[in-house]
């Protein structure tokens, strides 16, 4: 018993050192060295404060600032506080009624925008925390986020084509627009304060 006891019990310490100390060490220093922005959540700054991740949507609901993808897991926009999709496929008629909440609290902030909704503005994505809309998202919001900050539309469509990002050449996907880096990007230009309006649901 004693000769099959003490080789499992070496084997499992030495195991527990290098899987359980040795590697997240080795491979925390080398994030930190390599990668220290995303080893640490991408985290966003605005004079001196942490606004948010660059990686995690946040909610928007002030008609001032573009709003992100909804999420599965909240009423309308993202919810930082839970990931998840909602499983249902397109013939779903909770997804169908969903749907239409979502472009009626689109129509209701804006009446007078009558363009087809952008399908990722009232479609929930696998994770329910996308950081980014289409480049077709964001311009749906333009002339309502404009007239909300008594700007000229044509400077926020500005604003809109800097925080476009392409796909990394050579591989597959579409120009994206990342909503906080926009929305503070916004403030900026408006003379905001960052983190001037309270909570997560600017």
């Amino acid at each position: 018993m004693q000769s099959i006891l003490r080789p499992a019990l070496v084997l499992f310490a030495v195991l527990t050192l290098i899987c359980g100390v040795l590697y997240p060490l080795a491979v925390t220093g080398i994030a930190q060295a390599a990668f220290p922005v995303q080893a640490n959540g991408s985290l966003v700054e605005r004079d001196g404060k942490t606004v948010g991740s660059a990686l995690i949507g946040q909610s928007f609901s002030s008609p001032g600032y573009f709003w992100g993808r909804p999420s599965a897991t909240g009423p309308m926009a993202n919810n930082g506080g839970g990931s998840g999709g909602s499983n249902q496929g397109p013939l779903n008629p909770a997804l169908q009624e969903a749907v239409k909440g979502r472009v009626a609290a689109l129509r209701a902030v804006d009446p007078s925008n009558t363009a087809p909704v952008p399908v990722d503005l009232v479609t929930a994505s696998a994770s329910g925390l996308d950081p980014e809309i289409s480049v077709a998202g964001a311009q749906y919001q333009a002339a309502r986020v404009a007239r909300a900050r008594a700007m000229p539309v044509e400077r926020v469509g500005a604003l809109i084509e800097r925080h476009t990002e392409l796909p990394l050449p050579g591989l597959p996907g579409a120009p994206r627009v990342n909503v906080l880096a926009l929305n503070l990007a916004l403030d900026q230009a408006a003379g905001v304060a960052s983190g001037s309006e309270s909570g997560h649901t600017r």
